[in-house]
């Protein structure tokens, strides 16, 4: 029988680090990296326009990618979900997953300060400017309101970095 893949997951605000942490992780283990904004962007290139149309089409990926990762993950493949897990009801989809396919995971929790996040978002405007739009002060305190740090009460192994 072949040994099953890890999935690979993380919680931290906006600027934290996720999307860097999970490239060096997937490349460290020879993982498939799935990151949420590269497919929405290519998925709903025109109709994400604020807050309420992410949570809104980042759902409908949710649902596409269940059983896919299950799949990948059975057959040996470990893969690294850069997709937040900020919210417990994000992670609430994590944990669905894993529970119903019985899978082993890592859970990171990058806890980063709120200026060293703006410091990281501003840099990430002027290296990648067509993210300007959404990768702005405004957008991290609106995003930052619904942030719930993990807690053990969730049932959840946490990984703090």
């Amino acid at each position: 029988m072949q040994p099953q893949g890890i999935l690979i997951f993380f919680c931290g605000k906006m600027g934290a680090g996720k999307s860097t942490r999970s490239r060096q992780i997937a490349q460290a283990l020879n993982a498939i990296l799935i990151s949420e904004d590269d497919w929405l962007s290519q998925l709903y290139p025109q109709e994400i326009q604020g807050l309420a149309d992410y949570i809104q089409y980042s759902r409908r990926l949710k649902g596409l990618l269940k059983q896919h990762l299950a799949t990948l993950l059975k057959a040996g493949l470990s893969v690294v979900m850069d997709f937040p897990a900020n919210t417990k009801t994000q992670r609430v989809w994590f944990q669905e997953l894993i529970r119903e396919h019985d899978l082993a995971y890592r859970f990171i929790y990058l806890d980063v300060d709120d200026q060293t996040c703006l410091d990281r978002i501003a840099q990430r405007r002027q290296e990648e400017p067509d993210r300007a739009q959404f990768d702005t002060e405004a957008m991290f305190h609106e995003v930052t309101r619904f942030f719930e740090p993990p807690t053990a009460e969730e049932g959840l192994v946490i990984e703090v970095i």
